[in-house]
């Protein structure tokens, strides 16, 4: 119990501090302080532009757009389902959907306008925080924790949390390589993600431990 008190405690810390993180960004965009950390990593990224490597972040990019998660999220709530999982398949729905949510309504609040320089694709909407950055996190990451809790080995438990961090990292670096996303905005959409979804893994197990 002590030990489980422990690992609650941590977590919500955790939280507050991602918070707090999110606060800071969300408060340098107000201030327009926050260009020396975007424009950076913004050179750094473009500067690496090549034919291949647009087609291949374009790729990523398709990958995290709200038609592809959906597609995944019907076939990953199917297999569920299928397995008789009810209770991850509504932890899944839950964590996508209001992330979803999440999303818009943070979007709506900040209004930030999208970089207007040397984007490779058309886009329009808000941008901080990243969308796509945000469910790509919540979708791999809600993923790998259910696939991790059903899986025996640390050796396969290891390859899923990898295979999960490097697809959230290619979606997000995607989005700064394309243009249509300040690095700012990618911090804030996995910092938002996160404490949404530390929050939502919490209730479950804690749900789980009453049943």
């Amino acid at each position: 119990m002590r030990e489980l008190s422990l690992r609650l405690l941590s977590v919500w810390i955790i939280c507050i501090l991602f918070t707090g993180f999110f606060a800071y960004i969300a408060r340098s965009i107000h201030l327009q302080t926050i260009s020396s950390f975007d424009e950076p990593i913004i050179d750094f990224v473009q500067s690496a532009e090549s034919k291949g490597l647009t087609s291949l972040m374009k790729l990523f990019t398709t990958i995290g757009s709200t038609t592809s998660v959906a597609l995944l999220a019907i076939l990953t709530l199917s297999v569920l389902l299928w397995k008789k999982h009810r209770a991850q398949a509504v932890l899944f729905a839950i964590a996508l959907a209001g992330t979803g949510i999440l999303n818009q309504v943070l979007k709506f609040i900040f209004k930030r306008e999208r970089p207007n320089f040397h984007r490779l694709i058309d886009i329009g909407g808000y941008s901080f925080p990243s969308g796509h950055t945000m469910m790509a996190f919540s979708l791999y990451t809600i993923l790998a924790y259910i696939v991790w809790r059903n899986l025996k080995t640390a050796g396969s438990r290891i390859a899923i949390t990898i295979l999960a961090v490097f697809m959230i990292m290619m979606i997000a670096v995607s989005r700064i390589y394309l243009g249509v996303h300040f690095p700012s905005d990618i911090v804030g959409g996995a910092l938002a993600s996160s404490v949404f979804l530390f929050g939502v893994i919490l209730i479950y197990q804690r749900f789980q431990r009453q049943k």
